[in-house]
């Protein structure tokens, strides 16, 4: 990212967030005027903040401090959540990160290990800017051959908004496409000036309408865990319950993992994955020799 992505960040979520109330929810009179804008005016915010309309212009262009107590003030007239609140303080404390280019990830050894205990349980390791880091066999079985994705094009949202065959195995994809959103934009918040970030977003707002319109939205929060339905090409319909758990060695990386109740189709369906999966076993040598 440059340094002026901090600034248009921080404009764009404030615009959104303005644009998305009318001044009768926020107690406001309407003289029934065209509006040349949708939502709040500049001004409107500033009057209810109790600032002046130079210090909220200037606030929203990202060109003046700001004080905790006009951030809640800001967050409460805008009616954020706790999610959106957290988001516009990330914003604003980044603002002076100077943008640097961050090392290339690697897999903690130990959720290594762990991926490689697991034979009957999807699982993968997500990164930084949901780069897949690694993979299990049967991880790869149910969603696609991440071996055959190029390392640097190995991004489970890049797969989920530009693989047709990705896509469409996503039955619920629009949900699970707004949570890959939302995490990115978490993203962005904490880490302003990665600039691998900034180019993963550009490329997605060329590649796909539906991105470049949640990403302009006011959405944050990002699902840990939750029900996923898949339409798999060899065993059929999947219901699984996905859980993501955070190392504690490097708190960017997550375990993803997919199981499903034992006893239901779905479950004998990752049974069936999982056996043609396993590594065969050698055969016995021959007691004759």
């Amino acid at each position: 990212m440059t340094g002026e992505a901090y600034p248009k960040e921080l404009g764009e979520f404030l615009k959104v967030c303005r644009a998305q109330l009318s001044p009768r929810t926020v107690g406001l009179p309407e003289s029934g005027a065209p509006r040349r804008v949708p939502g709040l005016r500049r001004e409107e915010v500033a009057h209810l903040v109790g600032i002046s309309t130079h210090a909220y212009a200037r606030l929203e262009q990202g060109r003046t401090p700001v004080t905790g107590s006009v951030l809640a003030e800001l967050a409460r007239v805008l009616r954020l959540d706790d999610t959106q609140r957290d988001h516009l303080f990330e914003l604003t404390a980044s603002g002076t990160s100077e943008p640097r280019r961050r090392p290339v990830q690697r897999v903690h050894p130990q959720l290594r290990r762990i991926l490689d205990e697991l034979n009957t349980t999807a699982a993968l390791v997500l990164g930084r800017r949901l780069d897949i880091l690694a993979w299990n066999p049967l991880a790869a079985a149910l969603l696609t051959d991440f071996g055959e994705v190029p390392a640097g094009k190995r991004n489970y949202a890049r797969l989920m908004f530009t693989d047709p065959a990705f896509r469409s195995l996503c039955l619920d994809w629009r949900t699970n496409a707004r949570t890959c959103v939302a995490h990115l934009r978490m993203e962005a918040a904490r880490y302003p000036g990665d600039p691998g970030l900034a180019a993963l977003v550009g490329e997605l707002s060329v590649a796909d309408a539906y991105f470049r319109q949640w990403w302009a939205g006011r959405q944050m929060s990002g699902r840990r865990m939750g029900t996923k339905r898949l339409r798999h090409p060899i065993v059929g319909d999947l219901t699984l319950d996905w859980d993501s758990l955070t190392s504690t060695a490097d708190p960017t990386q997550k375990l993803v993992i997919a199981t499903a109740d034992p006893g239901t189709p779905s479950h004998d369906g990752l049974l069936l994955l999982a056996s043609w999966t396993a590594e065969p076993h050698p055969p016995a040598p021959d007691a004759a020799l």
